[in-house]
């Protein structure tokens, strides 16, 4: 199979070929789900499926390259494959994504600059791409494969531009043995086309509305070849404290219309959003930091448990006036199992945190990308010892500092908020420990790379504390906690769990299934089902539910640990229905 650039289509064997594509990231995605997303992308009327690559899941250290389970995209173009479907690969390898990073490993970060033609940075790449190698080339097009686009960077003119970065990342991925066409994507405004491609490279645009006028802009910058819009915003993400967002089905699907009716192609961005999981969601600064949710819905066709939403059937009313539509149609959702469970024991984060991590001693605090820090919590722990009232103040905190007096709460440092400084008590004497929590690295714009942790110095009343130890909790094994649990005995549930407190409970089904855990009467933390981290959960919303795959589960004696950083309400833990992703705008 031969898949080329033409001067008015893409051509697949040499005739004329539309891409009609839709974003599923196999890394949000439980692998034990890809067949069925990938299958119901297919039913809606879609060739092709579209991933990005995350750089930094794959590498979490230097030394390492993780292509197995949810991290086997051989496997999940293989499933592509399968289905008869064609797809665009996009290794960055700067994502954004809304990904913790952008993508870019933490590593990379602190020994190079990012997104130019550094030497160093350009190294890692190289090896990046070069372990890729093994996965992508096979499995082009012209090799027998279901690749037939290879994006460079991505959204590049918002960023920079260098134009020997382009072709020296142009360069390497030719160099692996990509030989399918490379693509760029930008918005179509401004110079953001110009400066984010190459006269070599095929461009196309990123935007969700005004279809006309960007694909006049599009067509102004490069005067042949075919028209793509690469992401088709057809939702939005959610943010932490804010609302939760919806595109109506009946706009996007009539934006989707006037697309393909003017003979583009398109990638539906996204096609199914599903989850961050685990602790891999981003963040935004534009002044404020605002992290972002667990949950990546982005009022996608396919919902974040894969069900079809009113927004598939309406994009597949509009595919199937440009290409054939499949006779066949998804199965309805049906509700997930509701029921409550007790919580039947409690440990102090206190009680086990010598075991989940090693401490590390430091005149002054040092971030915790310092300490090999990439995500989780970091314990900074200090004596002190004031006669009167006292100001404790620190430079910069990222992202959220609960602030302790021997063990007993003083207050919150949070970076959302500015907080820099909180009052002591009169006569503050003991240890003074600050629990921060890292709540996603910053994905877009110039505050992508910056450390974690407490940044500068810590005083009192203006005087430097010195004396530190800190102790990385990168919360990636929880087998001390855990074991710390099991040995309690079942005991009442409590009315309520106060943080930071490990939780569990224990419970049966009739059968693996789906589920979505309540955290409506939870305060601020991080769940995990069956050892598998479900995500960050906190009362400000809009997410009222946290997402557990159907893989995760099982029928007898599944195991959910809750990490409670501030306070629950209740004794129980609630299983719902259905989602509940918060309030809308409208």
């Amino acid at each position: 199979m031969q898949f080329a650039i033409g001067d008015t289509d893409f051509l697949l064997d040499g005739e004329p070929f539309r891409v009609l594509s839709g974003a599923l990231h196999y890394f949000r995605v439980h692998p034990g789900q890809w067949a069925d997303r990938i299958r119901k992308a297919r039913l809606m009327g879609l060739n092709t499926i579209e991933t990005y690559v995350a750089w930094n899941a794959h590498a979490p250290s230097p030394d390492s390259f993780r292509l197995d389970g949810g991290l086997d995209l051989g496997r999940f173009l293989d499933l592509v494959a399968a289905e008869g479907m064609h797809a665009i690969v996009r290794p960055g390898p700067y994502i954004c994504a809304e990904w913790t990073n952008g993508g870019l490993p933490a590593w990379v970060l602190s020994e190079s600059g990012i997104r130019r033609n550094d030497p160093t940075y350009m190294a890692a790449v190289a090896g990046y791409l070069a372990a890729l190698a093994p996965v992508l080339v096979p499995r082009q097009a012209n090799r027998g494969g279901p690749v037939i686009l290879v994006q460079v960077e991505n959204e590049y003119g918002a960023y920079g531009s260098d134009k020997d970065y382009l072709r020296a990342l142009a360069k390497l991925l030719r160099g692996i043995g990509i030989t399918v066409p490379l693509t760029t994507v930008d918005q179509p405004v401004g110079s953001m086309l110009a400066d984010g491609s190459l006269p070599e490279l095929h461009a196309t645009g990123s935007f969700g509305s005004h279809v006309p006028e960007r694909l006049a802009a599009l067509r102004r910058h490069q005067p042949t070849g075919p028209l793509m819009c690469s992401e088709f915003w057809d939702g939005w993400f959610d943010s932490w404290g804010g609302h939760h967002h919806v595109t109506p089905a009946a706009s996007a699907a009539d934006s989707l219309d006037a697309l393909l009716r003017a003979g583009a192609s398109v990638n539906i961005y996204m096609f199914h959003g599903g989850t961050n999981f685990g602790l891999t969601s981003g963040a935004n600064d534009k002044g404020t930091y605002v992290p972002i949710t667990t949950s990546y819905d982005y009022d996608a066709p396919l919902d974040e448990a894969g069900n079809p939403t009113a927004k598939y059937w309406a994009f597949r009313d509009v595919l199937a006036k440009y290409a054939p539509a499949p006779a066949e149609r998804p199965s309805p959702a049906m509700p997930a199992p509701a029921f409550s469970s007790p919580v039947s024991q409690v440990v102090s984060l206190w009680t086990v945190v010598q075991r989940l991590g090693a401490w590390h001693w430091c005149d002054e605090p040092v971030s915790a990308d310092d300490l090999g820090q990439v995500q989780g919590l970091t314990l900074y722990q200090a004596a002190i010892d004031v006669t009167g009232p006292a100001v404790l103040a620190v430079g910069e905190v990222r992202d959220r500092a609960q602030v302790f007096l021997n063990r007993e709460p003083v207050g919150v440092l949070a970076r959302d908020h500015h907080d820099r400084a909180l009052p002591l008590p009169p006569g503050a004497r003991g240890i003074i420990e600050l629990l921060v929590e890292d709540q996603g690295r910053v994905d877009y714009g110039p505050r992508i790379g910056e450390p974690k942790g407490l940044i500068g110095p810590v005083t009192l009343d203006g005087v430097p504390v010195r004396g530190w130890r800190a102790l990385p909790l990168p919360l990636s094994d929880l087998t001390p906690a855990i074991s710390a649990l099991r040995a309690l005995p079942v005991s009442e549930a409590p009315y309520g769990v106060a943080g930071p407190t490990f939780a569990r409970a224990v419970f049966d089904l009739s059968s693996p299934a789906d589920l979505f855990l309540s955290t409506a009467g939870l305060g601020k933390g991080i769940a995990w089902l069956n050892g598998f981290c479900l995500g960050r959960y906190w009362s400000r919303g809009p997410q009222r539910t946290l997402y557990a795959p159907g893989p995760v589960t099982r029928k007898d004696g599944n195991e959910l640990i809750i990490l409670e950083l501030g306070a629950t309400d209740g004794g129980t833990v609630e299983f719902v229905s259905g989602p509940d992703l918060g309030h809308t705008e409208h």
